[in-house]
This record gives structure tokens, sequence and C-alpha cells, in this order.
């Protein structure tokens, strides 16, 4: 089914400052941006961290810990979000003066996902006074349970929405938990863990702690490459909290203030430090870092991000980049054999596909499921679980969802027609795990395409495109691109603009395996424009134009910099 064009239209009332070039007003207005205040990504305007509930006594509960000299165990997660905030927490609390702070991730393989039962007889064997679990916790009842019957106080710092039943920790931290009055609901684990430490830092300052031990106090954001790092690869809405976490990150990134993880990480990505937007940690330094909790250890991203020694953190980016490119090959395999699967069955059906679509091949890697989800969500346009196995005749799921479908409360409404089914899940709107029997999973299948069915929009089903529209000829320029490049920071929920338009085609000549460069002409116009369009082995080159869209780029290339046009689509030729 072919695409849907939809162009932006202003959605605020125009109260941005008079200064502003057209073109970025337009596209600020199109993302519901239309107040000067929101363009303010000082560190002035992110919102008290002691709003969040719990964020208090989470700093009472550390600082007395620490004034013993007890033990502080961070357990962190998987993917980039936990990696970061497990570096971030170590970091910040050695800086504080805490005594002994370790941290302990998960071998997903082995423990699966967050705080369980197993994973807690591993931490006992260090013996923490105080337990920390980072972007992960909040469903973990058995676990925090296990952790306090031997001993242990648990701080619960977690951003995932919470069940209908809370752990049993002694303090809980997250934004989405009940009664929490917190503006902004879409802080990533990372954002949470800054948040907790920024509360500790003025409890302690107030006590005068810093004096009384001869310690430097620590400026938190000097720490804010990692939040940033962890925001954007978790994909969470940049909502204005966010973007200013995300830019004030960036900017200390590009003044070469990062820990030398990232630096080393942006090296081997061949990502100009000084150069850096936001896309770059989501498409670079993210997948890169993710690929060791994918593959391997997470242990190897997280003494990446945590060492010191620039040359002990470029032999550990060197490791994770040979992970990734590794990832990438399972990924392209898995993809074709997930296609060809889809192919068959909308075959077999004789019409469309479910509108939920639940995918497993015996021999599909764990670690590369969410992945294969999201490219399977974003050819057919439809929620994606896909599974592999686990060992002892379970199955795990990773699941990314659609616009209009929230997936965790989906898996919810699952489990409450069908109680037996799912064995565990969790996760946001549009992304979710769990797990099950792998006998269940017909039934599963079945149960979850019903589901999808009831709550999902067909018109949903059909891919849209939203662009900011047409350019002018005189906006085809290297300053556009640039003011566009660095008026974000964009993401998810704040997208990059996008535009489109009719082009001709002056040439076009095969780059790498499966991607195209083309020299276009701009129709009615003078001029013309070099663009690339990646995995573009299926456009259609037989006529003499395109209907693009697309993005400006900045292309550097030995010293100098121009223009260029990424394409993400083409339609055809209005």
């Amino acid at each position: 089914m072919s695409k849907r064009l939809l162009r932006r239209q202003p959605k605020a009332r125009d109260a941005l400052p008079s200064h502003l070039p057209p073109l970025l007003r337009r596209v600020y207005l199109g993302r519901g941006l239309g107040d000067a205040r929101e363009l303010d990504l000082g560190l002035g305007g992110l919102w008290p961290p002691s709003d969040l509930k719990g964020a208090e006594a989470a700093a009472e509960l550390l600082h007395l810990v620490m004034a013993r000299g007890g033990r502080i165990l961070i357990l962190g997660d998987f993917d980039a979000d936990g990696a970061t905030s497990c570096a971030l927490g170590v970091r910040v609390l050695r800086a504080l003066g805490a005594p002994d702070v370790r941290y302990l991730v998960p071998d997903r393989f082995r423990y699966g996902y967050g705080l369980t039962p197993e994973i807690v007889r591993v931490a006992a064997e260090w013996r923490p006074d105080l337990l920390v679990t980072v972007d992960n916790g909040i469903s973990s009842q058995a676990g925090v349970a296990a952790a306090r019957a031997l001993g242990m106080a648990v701080l619960v710092t977690d951003h995932h929405l919470p069940g209908g039943e809370l752990p049993q920790a002694d303090v809980i931290v997250n934004p989405n938990q009940p009664g929490d009055g917190y503006p902004s609901k879409h802080l990533a684990g990372v954002g949470v863990i800054f948040n907790v430490l920024a509360v500790l830092r003025a409890r302690l300052r107030a006590l005068g702690w810093f004096a009384a031990r001869g310690l430097n106090e620590p400026n938190l954001a000097d720490f804010l490459d990692l939040v940033a790092l962890g925001t954007v690869a978790d994909l969470v809405p940049l909502d204005h909290n966010n973007r200013i976490l995300v830019e004030q990150g960036l900017r200390r990134i590009r003044h070469g203030r990062a820990c030398p993880g990232i630096r080393a990480l942006l090296e081997c990505a061949g990502r100009s430090q000084d150069q850096v937007v936001a896309a770059d940690l989501a498409f670079a330094v993210g997948p890169r870092l993710n690929a060791a909790g994918r593959l391997a250890d997470m242990a190897l991203g997280i003494e990446c991000l945590l060492a010191d020694d620039e040359g002990r953190a470029r032999e550990l980016a060197g490791r994770l980049d040979g992970l990734n490119r590794e990832r990438r090959q399972i990924e392209v395999g898995m993809k074709e054999q997930a296609l060809e699967d889809l192919t068959e069955l909308e075959e077999e059906l004789g019409s469309e596909l479910p509108s939920g679509l639940c995918l497993f091949r015996p021999e599909w890697h764990q670690g590369v499921i969410g992945i294969l989800a999201a490219r399977v969500k974003e050819r057919w346009h439809r929620p994606v679980i896909a599974f592999a196995e686990a060992g002892e005749g379970k199955l795990k799921g990773s699941g990314r969802s659609v616009p209009g479908l929230h997936l965790r409360d989906t898996l919810e409404a699952v489990t409450r027609r069908y109680p037996d089914l799912i064995e565990r899940f969790g996760g946001h709107a549009m992304a979710a795990g769990l797990s099950l029997r792998a006998s269940a999973f017909e039934d599963f299948r079945t149960a979850f395409e019903l589901e999808v069915g009831a709550r999902l929009d067909p018109a949903t089903l059909r891919g849209e495109i939203w662009s900011d529209g047409e350019l002018q000829s005189e906006d085809f320029s290297l300053d556009t691109a640039t003011t566009l490049r660095f008026a974000g920071p964009w993401g998810q929920g704040f997208p990059e603009p996008l535009f489109d338009g009719n082009f001709r085609v002056l040439g076009s000549r095969p780059v790498g395996e499966r991607h195209l460069r083309l020299d276009l002409g701009l129709p009615g116009r003078e001029g013309r424009v070099q663009a690339i369009a990646f995995n573009a082995e299926d456009m259609d080159l037989g006529g003499e134009r395109l209907h693009l869209v697309y993005r400006l780029d900045v292309n550097r290339y030995q010293g100098e910099s121009r223009l260029q046009l990424i394409v993400d689509d083409w339609l055809e030729e209005e």
C-alpha cells in the first residue's frame, strides 16, 4: 500500500521572536512550538529535580548510606539508557564522596531484564548496603522482595510505566508512578537518576558535606553528555525539559568536554565532535553502545563510558564498533527471513496482513529482535513483536508500535483477558518487551492480532509521511542546512525537518551495495543539488522526474562543506 503524504500545519499561536528565519518559524510552529520561552534551552528552564516524587527521600537514603561508609551497588540495564544511567550513577556518586560504589548489569541471556531474584543472588555476593536500580525496577516485585529479605535497602529509579502493583522498595522515584505531579513524564532512565543525584548534591551541600571532607563540589552539568546520549538513544519524546538536557549535553560534547568513551565512540563512527547533533548520538553512538548488550555483555559499554584513560576508551570503543558490525550482519539475515515469511503470509491470505504482527524463528538472535521489529514496522506500518528462543521452553519478545496504539496497554489488555498467556511484560507506548512459554506462541499471536484490530484505526495501517512542505529555491543553501541542523535538538516527538518536492534527475550512480547518489535539478528553477538515497535498491528511475521526501544535510568531505539532500522516501510525482 502506498504511503500518504501529509503536510504539517501550524499547531501553535505564533509568539516566536521576530528575528527567526521564516522557514525555521514554519518548522517550529508545525511542531506546536510557538512560545519564545520554549526556545530557551538554558539549564534554568529545567523543572526542579525536587518536584519528582521520592527524590528527597532517595537523597536522604543515599546520604545515610554514604555517611556510614556503606556499599552502594547500582543495577543497570542492557541498553544505552541503562548503560548511561549506570555510568552516570557511578561517576557522580564517586565525585560526591561515596566511599564504595560499584555496578552490576544483568547478562540478558542468563538473567533477563531487570531486578530478578536470580540477579539479586549475584548482587548479594558483594554484600551491598543499598541497591539502586537505574532504568528498571518498577515491575520487579519479586526481585525487590528478595533483596530486602537479604538485608539490602532498595532504591528504585525508573521511568517505565508501572503495573497495578508497585514493588515494596524503600524508595521509588519514577515520574510515571501514581501521585507524581512532575510535569515532564518523558524523562529517560538517565534523566531520572540525574535528578535524584542533583537533589542529593543539594542535600550534601546544605549539610556541609564537601567542606567537612575537603572535597570539591562537582558540577553536575559536567555529566550531561551521558544524560544527552541516554535520552536520545532511548527514543523518549523530546519535550522542553528533555530538549534542555540533550542540548546542554551536546554543547559540552562540541566543546570537547565529553567523557573519553563518548569521544572515542564518535571517532569510531567518523563523526566530528565539534559538529555533533542529536542524530549522531541516535544513529552513530547509541547503536555501538547498544551492541554490547545485544550480542555480549553491556559491562563492556559501561566500562567504555567509565574509562578516564583515552587509550583505554579507544580500545573499548573499537570492540564495541566490531560488535556493531556483527550485529548489522545478523540483522540483515533476520530481516530477509522476516520479509520472506510475511510475503508468503500475504500470498496465503490473499489480502492485507493482520493489524498486528508476531514473528518467530527458532534461529533468531535474542539481542536483535527489537531492531528486527522496528525494521518490519517501518515497512508494513503495523505494530510488530519479534520473538526469539530464551531457553527452557521460553520465548522473549520485543515489540515496536505505530502512532495510535499504546503497546504496553495492549499487552496489559491481553493479560486481563488471558491471565495465563504472558509471563512478564513491560515498556512504553511505542516499545515493549515480554516473555511467554513457547507453547503459547500461537495463542498469543491470535490474541494480539484481535486486540490490536479492536484498538487500532485501520487508516493508521497506511504509512503516513509528515512533510514541512516544499522549499523555495533560495532555501537550497548551505546556510539553511546549517541553521536547521543546530536548531533542534531534533528527535522523538520533535522530528527533524522533512520536506518534499519534484526534482529532475540529471544523473545517478550506485554507492556501496544498496545506496544511490543522485544529481538533481530543481524543476522550473536554475541550479542543481546533490542527494543520497540510502537503501534505495527499489527506487524507480525509469522517468526523468522524482517526487522526493528529503532532509537538508551538510556533507563534510576533505575539509569542505557542501549542501546535500538525504532522501527519506520517494512518491509518485505530483
